[in-house]
């Protein structure tokens, strides 16, 4: 997976590096086929705001959120990242049903 984080009007510690790599490790634990991931982490006033784009295997994702404090809308963007994996992943697994199933065969069965 490469890892792409920017910061505009913020400068990216390594604080702030470690928690968001720390954090993506979940996204990845739950899709394996994330080829590219780019995060944003910007500072406006009093909004703090972190959006991400994940390029997966079928697509790609994005999700952002604002909050006071920078963790806090790390955290929420990587919820928001999470479902959409998991959605994602629902959608790529094939759930019919093969030449083998009970159903296919009582009807051929059957002729």
């Amino acid at each position: 997976m490469q890892l792409n984080i920017t910061g505009h009007h913020l400068e990216v510690t390594d604080s702030l590096h470690d928690y968001v790599v720390s954090k993506l490790e979940r996204i990845e634990r739950h899709f394996d086929h994330v080829t590219n991931v780019h995060v944003i982490l910007s500072l406006e006033k009093l909004r703090q705001k972190a959006e991400a784009t994940i390029h997966v295997s079928g697509g790609n994702l994005f999700a952002e959120a604002e909050h006071e404090d920078m963790y806090a809308a790390i955290d929420s963007m990587i919820d928001k990242l999470d479902r959409q994996i998991k959605k994602h992943k629902e959608k790529v697994t094939n759930h019919h049903r093969g030449n083998g199933s009970p159903k296919r065969q009582a009807t051929v069965e059957e002729d």
